[in-house]
């Protein structure tokens, strides 16, 4: 089920808020946790079972931990919940990568599982890996209600693709968590927000880079179109169900933190990283980076650290070796920019370091997106003319004239000007201030409205992140 959909947001979502809001508070987790079981079963029958056996596993794992705590059995037991975590993860999302790497080495012929990714593998296997690890570590207490763990790693706001919301962001809440309508409004807004930057930018982005693969007269200036147009969708689109999980959680009474912080303004990949996905990013370095010594070590070691926590981060995206590669090319800046670009970068000015990181993003998420190592070799080398390809066709200015005003907006949208210009207005005047708290409300009505009239037609689509 789509948050994008009709079904979603006026028959599901509007029982949960109906019921949820009825019950006592000492039911809310079990009513949350059976909406989260349906949500997840209604586009995932069989898998749902996967996900009750990982929540089972941890909790049994924790309840381990926690009985024998300062023995080296507490440790057996944090392993044998990492082993089994990744196990079931590896099983389902990596088979057939593994299985055709090792047919094309030998040359051998084992057939591929193909099996189904199950949605949200990715996310909750790394919940349940947080609450045992953080179990151990003494960072969090054991849950003994499995109906809490549960709704915590089920909770369908985050369940399917983010972000990564540990087990101690939340502890608290799901034993007692404030309900009010300032939260419910908050919520409701950042929501619908949310589903904003989905369908009326990321969808639409998603009509011009399907009809850049369609084109049979693709140029240079194509390709740089398309380029900023697959990041500027990735962007929406996660942000997008980011900001709608996030606005879901508070209406519910959780606090999830936050996921993007306008990555577009970076001046170093170092802070575009500090800004994207930064529930992936934090969790990298507290479960692997950090264990592995960090930046507290040799220079050679801090390499290899740094090289096997992007080479995971790519790969936790998918099972392709362009992410492999992907994860591999932001790592080789992230060394770049210690030893040589960050020294240079401080002697220029501040413009030049804010268009080495667009370039840099930009050919990353080509990179990102590419149908194989094949297809990513042809789209950077067409955004550098590879092929005697022309700079210019008519169909490139065709497609930029339609579109132009859509990725000027998202330009726009994707950098904290917007939110800045009304934030001072509302500082600096009192009536612009009750102006604004006036038409708040009518706009998100408005925005409402108009993404309704998009799902009527039929014109939505599942988020790109559900692939991982």
């Amino acid at each position: 089920m789509l948050f994008s959909s009709i079904s979603f947001l006026y028959y599901f979502l509007a029982a949960v808020l109906l019921i949820y809001f009825i019950v006592p508070f000492k039911a809310k987790n079990l009513v949350l946790l059976i909406a989260s079981l349906f949500f997840y079963f209604y586009g995932e029958p069989i898998y749902t079972l996967l996900m009750l056996a990982t929540t089972l596993s941890s909790y049994i794992h924790g309840l381990l931990i926690d009985h024998f705590r300062g023995t080296k059995w507490a440790k057996v037991f944090v392993w044998t919940s990492v082993a089994s975590s990744l196990a079931a993860l590896g099983f389902f999302k990596y088979s057939d990568f593994f299985i055709s790497n090792v047919n094309n080495l030998f040359g051998g012929s084992i057939p591929l599982l193909e099996l189904a990714l199950p949605i949200g593998i990715s996310f909750y296997t790394f919940q349940t890996l947080s609450y045992t690890i953080d179990v151990y570590r003494g960072e969090a207490k054991v849950q003994k209600s499995f109906v809490r763990l549960a709704t915590y790693v089920a909770l369908f706001p985050q369940l399917i693709a983010g972000p990564i919301v540990r087990y101690t962001t939340v502890e608290e809440d799901l034993s007692s968590r404030t309900h009010s309508f300032e939260n419910f409004s908050c919520g409701a807004t950042r929501f619908v927000l949310g589903l904003a930057k989905k369908v009326l930018i990321a969808d639409r982005l998603g009509d011009l880079i399907a009809s850049f693969h369609a084109s049979d007269e693709k140029s240079v200036v194509f390709y740089w179109i398309y380029a900023f147009a697959v990041f500027l969708q990735l962007y929406f689109d996660f942000s997008g169900y980011s900001d709608m999980a996030i606005g879901l959680g508070r209406i519910f009474g959780f606090r999830f933190l936050e996921n993007f912080n306008y990555p577009i303004v970076s001046k170093s990949i170092a802070e575009f990283w500090r800004r994207w996905h930064m529930s992936l990013g934090s969790w990298f370095r507290d479960y692997v980076y950090i264990p592995l010594g960090g930046n507290r070590v040799s220079k050679w070691r801090w390499l290899f650290n740094t090289l096997v926590v992007w080479m995971l981060t790519g790969f936790w995206h998918g099972a392709d070796w362009t992410f492999i590669l992907w994860g591999l090319y932001f790592a080789v800046f992230l060394v770049l920019e210690k030893f040589v670009l960050n020294k240079f970068f401080a002697k220029i000015p501040r413009v030049f370091s804010h268009i080495y990181v667009v370039l840099v993003i930009l050919i990353s998420f080509v990179l990102f997106s590419a149908n194989g190592m094949a297809g990513a070799i042809a789209d950077i080398g067409g955004m550098f003319g590879a092929g005697n390809l022309p700079f210019w066709t008519r169909e490139t200015g065709y497609y930029l004239a339609g579109y132009a005003v859509l990725l000027v907006a998202a330009c726009i949208g994707a950098t904290p000007l917007l939110k800045t210009a009304v934030l001072k207005l509302k500082e600096k005047s009192r009536i612009a201030n009750n102006v604004i708290n006036v038409l708040e409300p009518i706009v998100v009505v408005a925005l409402l409205l108009v993404i309704t009239s998009y799902f009527v037609g039929g014109s939505f689509s599942a988020f790109l992140y559900f692939r991982f």
